[in-house]
Formats: C-alpha cells, structure tokens, sequence
C-alpha cells in the first residue's frame, strides 16, 4: 500500500472544513474532483474514508474513524513539511513559497495590495496570493489550511478572533465618517443632517449599528431612504446628492471628490481591523511571517 500524499492532504482538508463541499471551495477545486481523490486514496488504503450517508454536516462529518485516523496523519504530515520549509530557510537565509492573503475589499486596497508590492520588490521567491474573503467563509479557509494570513473586521469591544489553532493581531482602529454631498455644506455639525436622507446597511451590519447610535445619541427618527451593502455605491448615492452615510476611512476616495464632503464625529465608533494567521509549533510560516510583518508596516504608516 502506497499513501499519494497529496490526495491524504485533500483528506485532511476534507475533516478541517467539515465536508467535501467547503473543502472544495478552500482547495480551489470542484466538489467532483475533491470525491475522485479521496476515492482514489480508498482504492490505495482499501478502506472506506467518508462516509457518504452524512457529508455535508458538522465539523468531521462525512469521516469515517479510518478517515479521521488519516487525516489525522495529514495535520502532521503538514506539520512536518512546515518545519522542513522553517529549518531550510533557517540554513540558507532565503524565504520562498506562496502566502495566500484574504481579506475585504477596502483591507485589499489600503494593507494587503501595497504589503504585496514591498514584498514583491524585496523578495522575489515569496508570492503572494489575493482572494477576497469575508469573515466567515475565511475562516473556515485559514482553519483548512486554504489561507495563510486573513484580515478581518470587528467591533473594537469585541473579542479577538482567537479560535482553536488561530491566533489574531490587532492592525488597527479605522474610524466612522460621516459623508454627505457637498451641495449640502455648509454642516457645522451632525444635528444639521438628522432631518436628511440617509443611506442604511443591512440589518445586522457595522453601518447600520453606527446610523443606529446616532439616531440614540440625538433622540432621533434618522429618514433611512436607501440600504446598500458596499462602500463603493454608497459613496455612489452619497455623490450624486441623494443622502449622507456612514462609511469607514479606509472606504473614502484616495483623493478627495469635490462631489463629497467629511464629518468626523468621535462618538459614531470605528471598526477594528485584525490580522488572523494559524498559530502551532511550526507556524506561520518564515514566508506567512514576511508577509505578514509587511501588511503590519502597512497597517502602521
């Protein structure tokens, strides 16, 4: 019996994202050719590896004990190529390999983008790869081994995003403007925009938590005419004078529309950017290190 490992790692990605389905999205592969390795690595073991009466549920559903027992093997397996790639680029000073980056569109623009550029121009053999990611769906990617680094938002008062084998840093704290259209100024202040339209997020989302302190603080009934997910169409109806919104600084124009103008009011809040990388004996590694230490730079200028 001869063990493709390879088709073992598919297997250990398989248990890690709880399904062939979510392993196929994190592996880049179709659903049909994440079942035709691991059917081949049946063939090459002889034993039954999913059980197929239950793919698709939990976290390890669809593994059978001999399953588990090999991906089991496969964690280690990439443990061990982890520590050969560290104790090599310890011997000859040189970091290599692909650094897979996720994050959210904003994050992309102003952290992983520039970080991607510096590396690029001083470590040729280290790539990086850009995928936009949100929370979630990344999460569930970096635990299955499908992303190296994710970046993420939250609350400042929320915990970090410390699960089991991550490990989370604090980048920075990007603090809520309010925009308006320029027709609109002069505004002293926000109490000269409550009675104006308004552009709300979804329920649930960091804009729509910000317009509802606002409408808390001032006692106020906020007229919220439009709902728009992204920053980009906000700014869109913001600019083309149909109401003010709540958006992030790192979402505002590089430079600035004479179409838009800014209010900065301390008591909207701001949104916590962390930086989510696995965390283990052998991790990150000396290349996730790299990049992530250039997204940190980023992060700080």
């Amino acid at each position: 019996m001869q063990i493709d490992p390879r088709r073992l790692a598919i297997l250990g990605a398989v248990a890690n994202a709880g399904g062939v389905l979510a392993a196929a999205t994190v592996l880049h592969l179709t659903p049909s050719a994440v079942s035709q390795h691991i059917a081949r690595l049946e063939a090459e073991t002889g034993v039954t590896l999913l059980d197929r009466s239950r793919l698709g549920g939990r976290r390890a559903a669809g593994l059978t004990p001999a399953g588990r027992l090999l991906a089991a093997h496969a964690g280690r397996l990439a443990e061990t190529l982890a520590a050969a790639e560290r104790e090599l680029a310890a011997l000859t000073g040189q970091v290599t390999g692909p650094v897979s980056v996720g994050a959210f569109p904003t994050a992309i623009r102003h952290l992983v983008a520039p970080a991607a550029t510096a590396v690029a121009a001083t470590n040729p053999n280290v790539e990086v790869r850009i995928r936009q990611l949100e929370r979630e769906p990344g999460l569930a990617a970096l635990q299955a081994g499908g992303l190296d680094l994710l970046i993420v938002e939250a609350s400042p008062i929320d915990p970090p995003t410390n699960l089991p084998g991550l490990r989370a840093i604090r980048l920075l704290d990007d603090p809520y403007q309010i925009v308006f259209p320029e027709q609109w100024a002069p505004v002293a202040g926000i109490e000269a925009l409550l009675t104006r339209p308004w552009i709300d997020g979804p329920p649930g989302s960091a804009s729509h938590r910000a317009l509802d302190r606002i409408a808390t603080r001032h006692n106020a009934v906020l007229n919220r005419v439009h709902e728009c997910l992204e920053f980009p169409a906000t700014l869109a109806v913001v600019a083309a004078g149909l109401a003010a919104a709540v958006v992030p600084a790192l979402a505002l124009p590089t430079h600035k529309q004479t179409t838009i103008e800014a209010l900065h009011e301390p008591h909207v809040g701001a949104r916590r950017i962390d930086m989510v990388h696995r965390h283990g004996r052998h991790e990150p590694s000396p290349a996730t290190e790299l990049v992530a230490q250039a997204i940190i730079t980023q992060a700080d200028q």
